[in-house]
């Protein structure tokens, strides 16, 4: 369902914000690109210019990590204790939580998601996460040993471990979370005393750079965060392949991080955590309370336009259900509102820019070519803006493109199964391994799902179920490490084991 009616214009403050020009965050000043470089902003549903941005490049990238070794190594920022690193994320909290309905809206104006959406999830989770790790900033401890050294009879030692900060940490984000995803790396990050260099995704570049400005206000010293607006295949490479960077994050395509490791490596080494794609199984058994699993499976594929790393894209339904399964999943398509995402009553936005619309579309066209039907959906939706309808496919088969590659837009492949030990080896047949659910009234069967998927997420009876304290991160090609928990600050520390002869 289209909706027609204009979107109201954002708050003052926001389009203030907008209408400034835009420059780098680097050593505590912002500054232009070397270059003077710029490039524009687009608004996804009507692809109308909002703002413009600094082009940062290799040269850019170069004087952020140069000013964030000097805030690492002999700044204000090594000196703080962590009780005081703790303290300024929790005023970047609280900060945030202040400007809710503006970063709401620059969510949405920058990438499409409706703003209702943005101010329930998006900026409420980016606060919870940096409380969590302001909690964690004082929680960071090592070990005390007792060893045996049998070489040496009779001797003694005092023999402990440090977790000490990893160093410089380059970070690269996605454009289909912009806030979150900064949060997520941020959080854990200056927690443990790194220092940053975030380069945000070209296409959303809009909440990154106002979060600098709210790091700036919260007072974190100059250096500690660096934040570089500018394409991938310069900025971000750039930043992958840095030899005095000492940790790459990054969050994308399974493709571009295999592109981040390589570079990691014929550099120097560097440590490397990657939150890549997926194309999670979602498994509704037959007895299956379908009131709860069918607004549950659009949920799992409609959420955040399908643009989520671990929508559930593989429905699997059993065949004495699939029908009555998969209509009530056309049916909430048919009724999602679709629009901009500042109208108040849009469900469901636009596809980030015109090259995801076309690929998107693209799927599409070579899902029906191979033999799929689309029951609802599968077209583009509208005359302006890149939107594209809720779609739902039946009649697949195993090798589609359609079922083995990440659409990352809002279709979903419904799949009929009959043999339960068949279904668990169709939903494990993927190179990705984010997230799977189960439906079920049977929670026994549940749990034993749960540890049959290879998926690093498993939800029960529900989905999209996250929180600060959860790990988050994938199996096979979905990724090298965990976003969040306690887990998440290990991946910024390293171990020194000291041994003192006594």
């Amino acid at each position: 369902m289209l909706l027609t009616e204009t979107a109201p214009a954002c708050q003052p403050s926001t389009q203030s914000f907008l209408n400034r020009e835009h420059g780098l965050l680097i050593g505590g000043a912002w500054v232009p690109a070397a270059s003077n470089a710029t490039f524009e902003v687009h608004n996804p549903a009507d692809g109308q210019v909002i703002s413009r941005v600094a082009e940062g490049d290799r040269e850019d990238v170069d004087r952020a990590v140069t000013a964030a070794r000097r805030a690492f190594e002999s700044g204000v920022w090594p000196k703080l204790t962590p009780s005081e690193r703790g303290k300024l994320l929790w005023n970047l909290a609280d900060l945030l939580e202040a400007h809710l309905d503006e970063f709401a809206e620059l969510e949405s104006l920058d990438n499409g998601k409706p703003k209702a959406v943005a101010a329930a999830a998006d900026v409420p989770l980016a606060v919870d996460l940096f409380r969590y790790m302001a909690g964690w900033a004082t929680k960071i401890e090592g070990t005390t040993i007792p060893i045996s050294v049998p070489y040496m009879p009779g001797a003694e030692f005092h023999s402990y471990t440090l977790r000490e900060p990893i160093g410089v940490v380059g970070q690269i984000i996605p454009w289909n979370f912009p806030l979150l995803m900064a949060a997520w790396k941020l959080g854990p990050a200056l927690a443990t005393g790194c220092t940053v260099v975030l380069k945000v995704a070209e296409e959303t570049p809009l909440t990154g750079l106002r979060i600098g400005e709210l790091i700036q206000e919260a007072g974190f010293p100059e250096g500690v965060v660096n934040i570089i607006t500018g394409f991938g295949e310069t900025a971000g490479a750039a930043l992958a392949a840095h030899p005095d960077v000492d940790k790459v994050a990054f969050t994308g395509s399974t493709e571009v991080g295999k592109l981040i490791v390589k570079a990691a490596g014929d550099s120097n080494l560097k440590k490397v955590t990657l939150e890549l794609g997926g194309k999670s199984p979602n498994i509704v058994l037959p007895d299956a309370d379908l009131s709860v699993a069918i607004p549950g499976a659009a949920n799992a594929i409609f959420f955040n336009h399908g643009q989520c790393c671990c929508a559930g894209s593989r429905l699997f339904v059993h065949r004495s259900q699939f029908d009555k399964v998969v209509e009530g999943v056309a049916d909430a398509a048919r009724n999602i509102q679709v629009g901009p995402g500042m109208h108040p009553d849009c469900q469901m936005g636009p596809m980030v820019s015109q090259v995801q619309q076309d690929r998107v579309c693209g799927y599409l066209e070579s899902g029906v070519r191979d033999g799929a039907q689309a029951i609802v959906g599968g077209e583009r939706a509208g005359d302006g803006g890149f939107f594209v309808e809720p779609t739902v496919l039946v009649n697949t088969r195993p090798e589609m493109q359609v079922i083995q590659e990440e659409i990352f837009g809002p279709v979903v492949a419904a799949v009929p199964y009959d043999d339960p030990e068949e279904l668990v080896a169709a939903a494990n047949d993927s190179v990705y391994g984010l997230a799977a659910a189960v439906w079920t009234r049977d929670i026994s069967k549940g749990h034993q799902l749960a540890r049959q998927m290879r998926a690093g997420s498993v939800w029960v009876n529900c989905y999209n179920v996250f929180d600060a304290s959860l790990p988050f991160g994938g199996y096979k090609q979905s990724g090298w490490g965990r976003e969040m928990g306690h887990e998440a600050i290990g991946l910024y520390t390293e171990t020194k084991a000291v041994t003192v002869q006594l």
